[in-house]
């Protein structure tokens, strides 16, 4: 896959995002989560659409090869880069898909920019950080800044769902741990879930004009679905779509994430193709 920098301003100066673009056809665009990046967080989804899509995925400040000052995050600074990636690859309208952080990132971009959006896609985002994730990501910074294979570990218990951690044996949590430790960069990550304590995106919200499925993890603790249902209602339209799974579903059950995407995106693609001319 090819990978492209695109430097773009954000509130702390300079930030070189390192961009993947591949495929070809109509534009869709992927935002990872709090210490994912673009194939980390999309393979399967990227492996389904690449033929027929052009995949355009930012990686944000705090992940993977994207380089900046080290200042505190915004979200506005994410949307600048989602924005700048689109841009340089010379985007107009575009489908639109997130996925926890990288869904609240989304839903502002859409906000912002609400002729742009064909289609919204938010897995697992929320509109404004509650008191349980604002004492459960600054658990994520102490550890992350204390040894990241804590945290690691953590996220075997908390991000998955029950019925997947059910057939677990001992080898498939070490493995999940081996993953996310090589996925992970602690202070990166640290910075992200600082960001994660004070997101309000509550005014981009009743801009979105695209259509929109929100999809819940029913055994979500990260980001319960309760969250999900107050995205889904603020947005005019939104449809609301409950999985049996817990918080991590791109990873616990990757092929009902990608399945789920790519119907979604297809159905409003073909909507787009279909419609007169203006």
């Amino acid at each position: 896959m090819t990978y492209t920098t695109v430097h773009v301003p954000i509130s702390g100066g300079d930030s070189a995002v390192n961009c993947l673009v591949t495929g070809s056809g109509p534009a869709l665009v992927l935002v990872h989560g709090t210490g994912a990046t673009p194939e980390g967080n999309w393979g399967p989804v990227i492996d389904a659409l690449k033929g027929r899509y052009t995949i355009v995925a930012p990686t944000l400040s705090g992940s993977g090869a994207t380089i900046d000052t080290g200042s505190p995050l915004t979200v506005d600074d994410l949307i600048a880069q989602v924005l700048g990636a689109v841009d340089a690859a010379g985007l107009d309208a575009f489908h639109l898909a997130g996925h926890s952080l990288g869904a609240t990132v989304a839903a502002a971009v859409a906000g912002a920019q609400p002729k742009r959006v064909r289609s919204l896609f938010l897995h697992a985002g929320w509109a404004v950080t509650d008191p349980w994730q604002e004492f459960q990501f600054g658990l994520w910074q102490r550890l992350l800044r204390t040894d990241k294979d804590l945290l690691s570990r953590v996220l075997q218990v908390t991000a998955i769902g029950a019925g997947t951690l059910a057939r677990r044996r001992i080898e498939d949590f070490e493995q999940g741990v081996a993953g996310f430790n090589e996925l992970f960069d602690a202070e990166g990550m640290a910075r992200q879930s600082e960001l994660n304590t004070r997101v309000d995106i509550t005014a981009a919200l009743a801009r979105i004009t695209a259509p929109t499925l929100v999809v819940s993890g029913s055994q979500d603790l990260i980001v319960p679905p309760h969250h999900q249902k107050e995205l889904a209602d603020a947005i005019a339209g939104a449809r609301y779509v409950v999985l049996d799974s817990g918080h991590a579903l791109p990873f616990e059950l990757p092929e009902v994430f990608a399945h789920t995407l790519t119907d979604f995106v297809d159905r409003h693609q073909a909507d787009t193709a279909s419609a007169p001319a203006a």
